[in-house]
Protein backbone atom coordinates (compact mmCIF):
# COMPACT_ATOMS: atom_id res chain seq x y z
CA UNK A 1 0.00 0.00 0.00
CA UNK A 2 1.20 3.52 -0.20
CA UNK A 3 3.13 5.28 2.26
CA UNK A 4 2.19 9.02 3.04
CA UNK A 5 4.23 12.21 4.41
CA UNK A 6 2.66 15.67 4.99
CA UNK A 7 4.50 18.60 4.31
CA UNK A 8 3.68 22.97 4.33
CA UNK A 9 2.14 23.17 7.85
CA UNK A 10 3.13 26.18 9.86
CA UNK A 11 2.22 29.57 11.61
CA UNK A 12 0.02 32.04 9.65
CA UNK A 13 -1.95 35.18 10.25
CA UNK A 14 -5.83 35.26 10.02
CA UNK A 15 -6.91 35.62 6.36
CA UNK A 16 -3.63 33.88 5.66
CA UNK A 17 -3.19 31.21 2.91
CA UNK A 18 -0.92 28.00 3.14
CA UNK A 19 -0.54 24.93 0.81
CA UNK A 20 -0.23 21.79 2.36
CA UNK A 21 1.32 18.71 0.20
CA UNK A 22 1.21 14.63 0.63
CA UNK A 23 4.08 12.52 -1.30
CA UNK A 24 2.60 9.60 -1.63
CA UNK A 25 5.20 6.54 -2.21
CA UNK A 26 4.33 2.59 -3.46
CA UNK A 27 2.11 1.91 -6.33
CA UNK A 28 -1.00 2.64 -8.26
CA UNK A 29 -1.26 6.58 -6.35
CA UNK A 30 -4.20 6.91 -8.82
CA UNK A 31 -6.28 4.38 -7.64
CA UNK A 32 -6.62 5.70 -4.57
CA UNK A 33 -9.16 7.94 -3.46
CA UNK A 34 -6.61 10.81 -1.31
CA UNK A 35 -8.05 12.64 1.64
CA UNK A 36 -7.40 15.55 3.84
CA UNK A 37 -8.48 15.28 7.36
CA UNK A 38 -7.15 17.45 10.76
CA UNK A 39 -7.71 17.16 14.49
CA UNK A 40 -7.75 19.65 16.89
CA UNK A 41 -6.52 19.34 21.11
CA UNK A 42 -9.15 17.25 22.60
CA UNK A 43 -11.33 16.82 19.23
CA UNK A 44 -12.24 14.35 16.93
CA UNK A 45 -10.49 14.06 13.48
CA UNK A 46 -12.75 15.62 11.21
CA UNK A 47 -12.87 15.66 7.46
CA UNK A 48 -11.47 18.53 5.72
CA UNK A 49 -11.38 17.47 1.74
CA UNK A 50 -10.87 14.41 -0.68
CA UNK A 51 -10.28 13.88 -4.43
CA UNK A 52 -11.42 10.59 -6.01
CA UNK A 53 -9.59 9.08 -9.42
CA UNK A 54 -12.06 10.95 -11.39
CA UNK A 55 -10.15 14.18 -9.82
CA UNK A 56 -14.04 14.50 -8.60
CA UNK A 57 -13.65 16.60 -5.27
CA UNK A 58 -15.38 16.82 -1.68
CA UNK A 59 -15.21 19.14 0.72
CA UNK A 60 -16.27 19.82 4.76
CA UNK A 61 -18.85 22.77 4.82
CA UNK A 62 -16.47 24.75 7.13
CA UNK A 63 -14.10 25.01 4.67
CA UNK A 64 -16.27 25.42 1.10
CA UNK A 65 -15.60 28.44 -0.69
CA UNK A 66 -11.89 28.55 1.12
CA UNK A 67 -9.45 25.55 0.72
CA UNK A 68 -9.00 23.55 -2.25
CA UNK A 69 -7.88 20.07 -3.04
CA UNK A 70 -5.85 19.06 -6.05
CA UNK A 71 -3.49 15.96 -6.84
CA UNK A 72 -0.39 15.23 -9.61
CA UNK A 73 -0.81 11.92 -10.33
CA UNK A 74 2.37 12.13 -12.33
CA UNK A 75 4.19 13.07 -8.71
CA UNK A 76 2.02 11.48 -6.39
CA UNK A 77 1.24 14.24 -4.79
CA UNK A 78 -2.22 15.79 -2.98
CA UNK A 79 -2.12 19.33 -2.28
CA UNK A 80 -4.64 21.14 0.10
CA UNK A 81 -4.60 25.09 -0.55
CA UNK A 82 -6.08 26.67 2.22
CA UNK A 83 -6.83 30.42 1.84
CA UNK A 84 -8.39 32.97 3.82
CA UNK A 85 -7.53 30.93 6.92
CA UNK A 86 -9.58 31.03 10.41
CA UNK A 87 -8.32 30.47 13.75
CA UNK A 88 -10.85 27.36 14.09
CA UNK A 89 -8.97 25.82 11.37
CA UNK A 90 -5.87 25.36 13.97
CA UNK A 91 -5.48 21.82 14.03
CA UNK A 92 -2.82 18.98 12.47
CA UNK A 93 -3.53 18.54 9.29
CA UNK A 94 -3.39 14.36 7.68
CA UNK A 95 -3.07 12.91 4.00
CA UNK A 96 -4.86 9.83 4.05
CA UNK A 97 -5.56 7.11 1.13
CA UNK A 98 -8.80 5.30 0.76
CA UNK A 99 -9.36 2.34 -1.68
CA UNK A 100 -11.80 3.11 -4.63
CA UNK A 101 -15.81 3.16 -4.01
CA UNK A 102 -15.99 4.19 -0.01
CA UNK A 103 -17.23 7.08 0.93
CA UNK A 104 -15.06 9.29 0.93
CA UNK A 105 -16.09 11.49 4.46
CA UNK A 106 -15.58 9.04 6.56
CA UNK A 107 -12.26 8.38 8.79
CA UNK A 108 -12.91 4.47 8.72
CA UNK A 109 -12.71 4.03 5.43
CA UNK A 110 -9.25 5.33 5.19
CA UNK A 111 -6.48 2.68 5.07
CA UNK A 112 -3.28 4.64 5.03
CA UNK A 113 -2.11 7.93 7.20
CA UNK A 114 0.29 10.02 7.44
CA UNK A 115 2.06 11.40 10.60
CA UNK A 116 0.42 14.81 10.08
CA UNK A 117 1.43 18.45 9.77
CA UNK A 118 1.00 21.34 12.16
CA UNK A 119 -1.34 23.97 11.14
CA UNK A 120 -1.75 27.08 13.43
CA UNK A 121 -4.00 30.38 12.35
CA UNK A 122 -2.90 33.40 14.82
CA UNK A 123 -5.70 36.18 15.37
Amino acid sequence: QVQLVESGGGLVQAGGSLRLSCAASGRSFSAYTMGWFRQAPGKEREFVAAINWRENTYYADSVKGRFTISRDNAKSVVYLQMNSLKAKDTAVYYCAAAPLGTTVTSTNNYNTWGQGTQVTVSS
